[in-house]
């Protein structure tokens, strides 16, 4: 038995499967996006079983994208929770086969409260799609389970389509990271949307050293300042650093007078360096471009007030 190729086999199916969306696309689903544009209330996903479990990931994504929405379980609505949907809002109820009971039982409130429903199913013809106003169809061919019975390839095209509903709406709204990150504030990418260098960057016990310090000295000055890295200063004006990569080419170099070389003589003159005030995407990207992991960080004046590494980024 070739495992690699069971797994591969796999890819193949669902990949064909999720190709096959595209040519199924029909005017509802952009008139279900212009709905949910439009919508003054949540919109409220529900399912039951693995729909269910997929539902819950459409929600969450499209919630940290600018789209309000929540998960309410197809069996708790029908008894009780259907008092958190409101007339505004609209519900996208998810079923493969478009005849799951529990989602089924909910439709006539829905209907007499007259929200406004999408369908995401495998049957254009079921009961579900039938009884909404938009249908989305993922109908699969095959299941990648061998038996054609785990849900599979669609529930791979159930998450597809609604990654498909929250980027349109995202383009839609003209939704930027920025927004992205107000979501998420203590996520890595909230926190180098929203945050300066100077709220993460090394501020105290910073590894100094003068321009006629030793190499032994440095080398304490590197190991005891965990950074990396000492810096080179003149009256707290930066003149230059040195990395661990500095010390090791200097070592194999200078192997004879190595330890009677001084700290301006392998020192990386006119480092890089930053405002504290930068944006820790930033600083993030310049690291990136420079491929370096640390950066020096100034004040207005010009003044070293710290160093920010590539970990305070969560890089």
């Amino acid at each position: 038995m070739n495992i690699k190729k069971i797994a591969e086999k796999v890819f193949e199916i669902e990949s064909k499967e999720i190709a096959r969306l595209s040519s199924m696309l029909t005017a509802d689903f952009e008139n279900a996006v212009k709905s949910i544009i439009n919508c003054k209330g949540k919109l409220i996903i529900s399912g039951m079983g693995k729909s269910g479990i997929v539902g819950k990931k459409i929600a969450a994504t499209l919630a940290s994208t600018g789209t309000p929405s929540f998960f309410l379980h197809p069996g708790e609505a029908y008894h009780g929770d259907l008092g958190m949907v409101e007339k505004k809002d609209i519900v996208l109820l998810i079923s493969n086969s478009g005849e799951t009971d529990e989602v089924l039982k909910i439709i006539p409130y829905l209907k007499h409260q007259k929200n406004t429903t999408i369908s995401i199913t495998g049957n254009p013809q079921s009961s579900l799609a039938k009884n909404t106003d938009f249908h989305l169809n993922i109908s699969v061919n095959v299941e990648a389970c061998p038996l054609q019975l785990a849900p599979t390839s669609s529930t791979t095209s159930t998450m597809v389509m609604g990654d498909a509903l929250a980027v349109t709406l995202m383009k839609m709204r003209d939704f930027k990271d920025i927004n992205f990150a107000r979501f998420h504030p203590g996520g890595s990418l909230g926190k180098r949307l929203l945050q300066n260098v100077n709220n993460v960057m090394k501020k105290d016990s910073l590894p100094l050293a003068c321009p006629n310090e030793s190499i032994k000295k440095v080398i304490n000055i590197i190991s005891s300042g965990k950074c990396g890295l000492a810096v080179v200063v003149n009256d707290n004006s930066v003149i230059g650093v040195i990395s661990d990569g500095d010390i090791r080419r200097a070592m194999e170099s200078n192997e004879t007078n190595f330890f009677k070389l001084k700290a301006s003589d392998i020192m990386t003159r006119e480092p890089h360096t930053i405002l504290e005030t930068t944006k820790l995407k930033i600083a993030g990207d310049l690291m990136f471009a420079k491929k370096i992991n640390s950066l020096i960080v100034k004040n207005e004046d010009g003044l070293l007030v710290g160093i920010v590494q590539s970990y305070d980024l969560g890089l």
